[in-house]
């Protein structure tokens, strides 16, 4: 495993940095919220600061703190125990330090980066851990591709090479590289008692991603005069989701529903015939910031697209910076469909037809990340997608070096078939469902009747969605989701910015309405370029998901205990009171409004002689009368009481 030598080494080098400069006057600035200590003008915001002292004191004081204790499992069970902060380096660390108005771009005239680097995440894990967290789960650290890229950063998820850490993810000035620094980051994160999640894609590439040149064999190839279809169209001559007739669709839902894979329609001809065979290395040439192959009949080639692979008639715009890799090799499946890349058919999907040396090449990534960098799991972008055998290989090759080791698996569906399939917890659909009570209702009755097979995670908001504070009733309505989330048996789940109110979404991929669209266009969105959230925002609730958190805790093994029986939801007629109890020897009712605009009275039986009793969010002494709470909640207030 990775000795823990890494962050020493930082420490060595800040310190000598910061002796070096100490007279000299920095223009560079911080939020005060990254602090780990309270300043003694509370007011202020922003503190001009030397970088190295920042980044010093940050890490010696990691360093000289005992070594936290982690809950020891086995197969990632601990995830059920998780407090989750969702990070995304480039833009959960971004600040304009030298507070000319912009992100200067790679560096500021200092050399400093304006944009996130893993030096300033760990100098923010003491903050992150203060907000009652235990995990920092990592969307993609690998290096970007440029081809067909959105933005001026691009997406993380368009991953030229996923056994390397994204350069431009370190601060020049320090020195030590991007790799070095991830690898103190994960030490610091030890060292405070946390683990570290890291997110990966393994069935996509960036379009000019490193195995390009190395295995042409790996990609799909199609011909380069082919233009690409422009959204909405079905000009079936040009490059673009396969069209279907209406029959067509009707035969593969059914095949698909019924699990008929040796029944399923493949694309017309006129697509299929659009794929090539793959191109040799030495007749690949990078021009003009994509890949161009020539093959023997002097056809020049190119790399396709990727596209949304299911439904078939999904309407998603295409992925134009990503390509799908060649997971199975037959010549009668050689295009990207839905047949070929997600409902693998039955004639594909077979030992044989294995595309080996590419699927060692990705059942390596993870190994490669735990011994060389420690990471306590994985978080795995369309993993429903990826073939059985390969996830079962990827698991077991994983828990032959940590038995502990965590899976992940981004799917909104929160069901035994990723249980089956090795996962400890998925997305699920919380972020859909609570900020409509009549369905957020429906998924609390759940818990105390059946539970649910799996854990998932309890946020209202991620990176693909609308934020929290950006719906009605702002962040009365990011408090309302954080308490609730907090008392049910799943993951509390902090994406960066929720925290201090930031309405700005990370990209627009659920969710968002087509006026949405037009307001947050893609080459603005953080995933594609360069962003810092409102760290000074006064919108900031960081002290209340504190305190959210520390009752939690105080209740922990109540509220992580899945049994039903643990779980009452009281049914009542207002559309807007959510009601539930947690109980065991203890009782906590949670009582909260849902609507974002007008209070509501609650008036229910708590079945107890008690008179009083204390809301555990606010101190408060609530009366009761006769054994009822009658109260007046206003819009978004949520009550915790123990009886």
């Amino acid at each position: 495993m990775v000795l823990e030598t890494n962050l020493k080494l930082i420490r060595d080098i800040l310190k000598e940095k910061y002796l070096l400069t100490k007279p000299d006057k920095f223009n560079y600035s911080i939020a005060t919220i990254w602090l780990r200590y309270k300043l003694k003008k509370p007011a202020k915001r922003i503190l001009k600061i030397n970088p190295y002292k920042f980044f010093f004191d940050a890490v010696d004081y990691i360093q000289k703190q005992k070594p936290g204790k982690m809950q020891k499992t086995k197969n990632g069970e601990w995830t059920k125990s998780a407090v989750i902060y969702n990070l995304f380096v480039r833009a959960g660390c971004a600040f304009n330090h030298s507070q000319n108005g912009k992100l200067d771009l790679p560096c500021n005239e200092e050399g400093f980066r304006e944009t996130g680097s893993f030096m300033k995440a760990i100098a923010l894990l003491p903050y992150i851990k203060s907000l009652g967290t235990n995990t920092v789960h990592l969307l993609p650290i690998t290096p970007i591709g440029s081809d067909g890229n959105k933005g001026k950063l691009g997406s993380p998820y368009a991953i030229k090479n996923p056994y390397e850490i994204d350069p431009s993810l370190c601060e020049p000035n320090i020195g030590v590289g991007a790799e070095i620094e991830f690898k103190a980051f994960v030490e610091a994160a030890h060292k405070l008692g946390m683990r570290v999640v890291a997110e990966f894609v393994f069935r996509t590439s960036a379009k000019d991603g490193d195995w390009v040149k190395e295995h042409p064999e790996w990609f799909y190839w199609i011909k380069e005069n082919i233009e690409d279809r422009e959204p909405k169209s079905n000009d079936e001559s040009k490059y673009g989701t396969p069209v279907f007739t209406q029959a067509e669709l009707e035969k593969i839902f059914y095949a698909v529903g019924n699990e008929r894979f040796d029944q399923l329609i493949p694309p017309h001809a006129i697509y299929r015939e659009m794929f090539t065979d793959p191109p040799k290395r030495e007749n690949i040439h990078h021009i003009n910031n994509r890949y161009v192959g020539i093959l023997d009949n002097g056809q020049r080639v190119r790399i396709p697209g990727a596209f949304a692979d299911w439904p078939p008639n999904d309407t998603q715009p295409p992925w134009g910076d990503v390509t799908y890799l060649k997971l199975y090799n037959h010549p009668d499946f050689n295009y990207i469909g839905y047949n070929t890349v997600r409902m693998y058919d039955a004639n594909l999907a077979k030992s044989e037809n294995i595309n080996k040396p590419l699927w060692d090449k990705i059942i390596g990534i993870i190994p490669h990340y735990q011994r060389s960098f420690g990471i306590d799991g994985v978080m795995i972008d369309m993993g429903h997608a990826l073939p059985m055998e390969m996830k079962q290989k990827m698991i077991h090759k994983a828990r032959e070096i940590n038995r502990d080791f965590a899976f992940w698996d981004e799917n909104f569906s929160v069901s035994k078939r990723s249980v089956d399939e090795g996962y400890n917890a998925v997305i699920g659909y919380v972020w859909a469902d609570q900020h409509e009570v009549r369905r957020l209702k429906k998924l609390l009755m759940n818990f105390a009747a059946d539970g649910y097979p799996i854990s998932f995670f309890a946020t209202p908001e991620s990176h693909n969605t609308p934020r929290a504070a950006s719906r009605i009733g702002c962040i009365e309505y990011s408090k309302y989701s954080w308490v609730i989330n907090n008392f049910i048996p799943a993951i509390p789940f902090i994406h960066n910015g929720f925290e201090v109110g930031e309405t700005f979404p990370i990209n627009t991929g659920l969710g968002f309405s087509v006026e949405d669209l037009h307001t947050f266009p893609s080459h603005k969105l953080p995933l594609f370029s360069e962003f810092a959230f409102n760290w000074c925002s006064k919108n900031e609730f960081v002290d209340f998901i504190k305190n959210i958190s520390f009752i939690r805790n105080v209740f922990k093994k109540l509220i992580l205990n899945i049994s039903p029986k643990t779980f009452i939801f009281h049914h009542n007629n207002h559309p807007d009171l959510v009601i539930f109890e947690r109980k065991n020897n203890k009782r906590l009712f949670v009582v909260a409004n849902g609507n974002p605009t007008e209070s509501n009275k609650v008036n229910i039986d708590l079945g107890t002689k008690r008179k009083s009793a204390t809301d555990l969010i606010t101190g408060k002494t609530i009366q009761i009368e006769k054994g009822k709470l009658v109260y007046n909640l206003k819009p978004y207030q949520c009550v915790v009481l123990e009886l």
